[in-house]
């Protein structure tokens, strides 16, 4: 029973992927902010023929209460639409709309079923039929314009259908069962379009994902590229205060092209992935870090991050000193790194860069001091 439960709970309600979740709210808000507003007019404009249709034996309060709360409620909701009209969207103003949708939707869907099922047990059997259409007519809409919130719609044609239809079948009246049998068969396939609907939409969104991190990510080592990097730090500078710091640390793989020489791409494809991996375990959360291209990458280490309390390169130099083993083969290479701290070494990103790249020659040139130093030593032993 409890693998059937779960079965059902996943084909109605799947879970939405988590690196969507924000996308798939901001889309589902918006699309109710579109459809609502005329949602809104249409049912306010409804209310005068749903009170004048009501019987009299009715309560008061069912009679013209309801009626007139759910206009007045539409014509509040319309206005206040128009006026956030062009408000940012953020995703959680997304869930705030989705949840204030829910429990609007499912308060005035409601106030209608019990308005109509009052009025149907009250009315002459052939005035029947006018309370289960205008019913059907106002869940339709409302489930048309709430499609996009999957939970949403089932609760508003559940609410607002399944009464009115039970009636219907059960009714005795040949006509009435024909068209609650009907009603029953356009509801499903409403259903089964709001399904399909949603799995296009995840889909859509996932591709749309998919797309974005390729636009921002080197397909070799699936670290952030240079266009995000760049994002990146323009955040930081927009974002940094008087007393704020953080640094950029630029890196540059000594010996590469000889390993591409003598063991071929493939294995300096293979090198510079179990790099990226090292730099991404060195770093954690504390850092991004990204390829510039060929072996050059860039580490971003945000303010407040607690690398900036280390000796970074030496952090980063050690990360990298030990072999790598590819393909039966031992490979070393080294590194020269080159840092730049905000706002000590730069103001800019352009400023930041350049510091970082001297710094960069300067350790390579520092280096190949230190290596002709050894040769000479060994050639005068």
């Amino acid at each position: 029973m409890t693998g059937v439960y779960h079965w059902l709970r996943a084909r109605v309600f799947p879970p939405v992927p988590e690196s969507i979740r924000d996308d798939v709210a901001l889309l589902r808000a918006n699309r109710v902010e579109t459809l609502t507003p005329m949602l809104f007019l249409t049912l306010a404009a409804t209310t005068p023929t749903a009170i004048y249709a009501g019987v009299e034996s009715v309560h008061w309060i069912v009679r013209l209460g309801f009626p007139i709360t759910l206009a007045v409620v539409c014509l509040l909701g319309f206005l206040y639409l128009l006026k956030a009209r062009g408000r940012r969207m953020s995703p959680r103003r997304a869930r705030r709309v989705i949840k204030e949708a829910t429990w609007l939707s499912g308060t005035m869907g409601a106030m209608c079923s019990i308005w109509t099922v009052t009025n149907w047990f009250a009315a002459p059997p052939e005035a029947h039929s006018y309370y289960a259409m205008i019913m059907a007519m106002g869940s339709l809409a409302t489930a048309y314009c709430l499609s996009s919130i999957r939970f949403t719609t089932i609760v508003n044609l559940g609410i607002g259908l399944v009464p009115i239809m039970l009636l219907m079948l059960t009714s005795g009246n040949p006509p009435e069962i024909a068209a609650g049998t009907s009603l029953f068969v356009a509801t499903a396939f409403l259903l089964r379009m709001i399904f399909q609907q949603h799995r296009q939409l995840i889909d859509l969104l996932q591709l749309q994902q998919q797309m974005r991190d390729l636009a921002h990510t080197d397909p070799l080592t699936g670290l952030w590229n240079r266009r995000e990097l760049d994002a990146r730090l323009d955040q930081e500078i927009a974002a940094a205060g008087s007393d704020t710091r953080f640094a950029i640390a630029l890196l540059d793989l000594d010996g590469f092209k000889p390993v591409n020489d003598r063991y071929g791409h493939g294995v300096g494809d293979a090198l510079l992935c179990e790099v990226a991996a090292r730099l991404r375990h060195a770093c954690g959360d504390h850092a991004m870090v990204a390829r510039q291209g060929g072996d050059e990458f860039a580490i971003l280490v945000p303010a407040g991050s607690p690398l900036l309390d280390t000796s970074l390169s030496g952090h980063m130099l050690s990360a990298l000193a030990a072999p790598y083993r590819i393909d039966g083969a031992t490979i070393r290479v080294g590194a020269s790194i080159g840092v730049a701290t905000w706002p000590e070494q730069g103001t800019s990103a352009k400023r930041l860069f350049d510091v970082a790249d001297r710094a960069v020659y300067a350790a390579k040139a520092a280096d190949r001091e230190a290596m002709s130093s050894v040769e000479s030593v060994a050639r005068a032993g």
